[in-house]
C-alpha cells in the first residue's frame, strides 16, 4: 500500500491539497465537544486536512506513507508520526479523530481491531470521523486494496466496538474529475 503512495506521493499531494472539504469539515466539527483541543489526523496524506484543523487544535497526525510525513514536516506540521493505523497506541489522548478516506485502505478483517484502537485513543465523548468509498467492494482496484462501505456493512462491522452512528451521509467526491460516492460517518464513545 504504501510502495503505491511513495511512488505516486507527489501526484497526490497536487491533486488533493486543495479540495473544499468544509462539508466533511462540518460533520465532524458539530459534533466535537465545545472544549475540544486536540485531534488526530490518522492517514493525513496531503496533510492538506491537518492544516486547517491546526487553526483550532493542536492536531497529532499518522501516517504510513515516508513522502506523505516528509511534506507534512515541510508545510509545518508537527506532531508526525510514520506508523499504521493497525499499530495506533495512544490512550485517552484525542477529542476528535479524523479518518478521511484512510481506513478504507485497510482489510475488513482488520477494521475491528482498529476501531477499538480508536476508541481507547479518544477521550470521554470523543469522536470520530471516518470515510470509505460507497458500495460493497473489497479487494484491490488501482494497484490498492479497498474496503468499500455501505451503511448496513459498516453497522455491522463496528457491533463489537463501543462506538455510536452519530451522523452518517452521503456525499459525492470532492475532485472535480471524479464521480463516486463516499459514505461518511461520525462516530462516539
Amino acid at each position: 500500500m504504501s510502495d503505491f503512495y511513495s511512488l505516486h506521493s507527489k501526484g497526490y499531494i497536487e491533486a488533493t491539497e486543495d479540495c473544499d472539504m468544509s462539508v466533511q469539515y462540518s460533520l465532524f466539527e458539530e459534533q466535537l465537544n465545545k472544549n475540544a483541543s486536540c485531534i488526530l489526523d490518522l492517514g493525513f496524506g496531503s496533510g492538506r486536512d491537518s492544516l486547517y484543523f491546526q487553526k483550532k487544535y493542536e492536531v497529532y497526525g499518522i501516517d504510513v506513507t515516508e513522502e506523505f510525513c516528509e511534506h507534512a514536516k515541510e508545510i509545518g506540521l508537527k506532531n508526525i508520526y510514520q506508523m499504521k493505523a493497525q499499530d495506533l497506541n495512544f490512550v485517552n489522548q484525542f477529542d476528535g479523530i479524523w479518518a478521511c478516506a484512510s481506513l478504507l485502505h485497510i482489510p475488513s478483517s482488520e477494521l475491528v481491531d482498529v476501531f477499538k484502537r480508536c476508541y481507547k485513543a479518544l477521550k470521554e465523548n470523543g469522536i470520530l470521523y471516518c470515510s470509505f468509498k460507497y458500495g460493497d467492494f473489497e479487494g484491490i482496484r488501482d494497484e490498492r486494496y479497498f474496503t468499500d462501505m455501505n451503511l448496513e456493512r459498516f453497522k455491522k462491522l463496528i457491533e463489537p466496538t463501543q462506538f455510536d452512528i452519530v451522523n452518517e451521509c452521503i456525499t459525492l467526491d470532492v475532485r472535480p474529475e471524479r464521480e463516486e460516492q463516499w459514505l461518511n460517518i461520525v462516530l462516539k464513545n
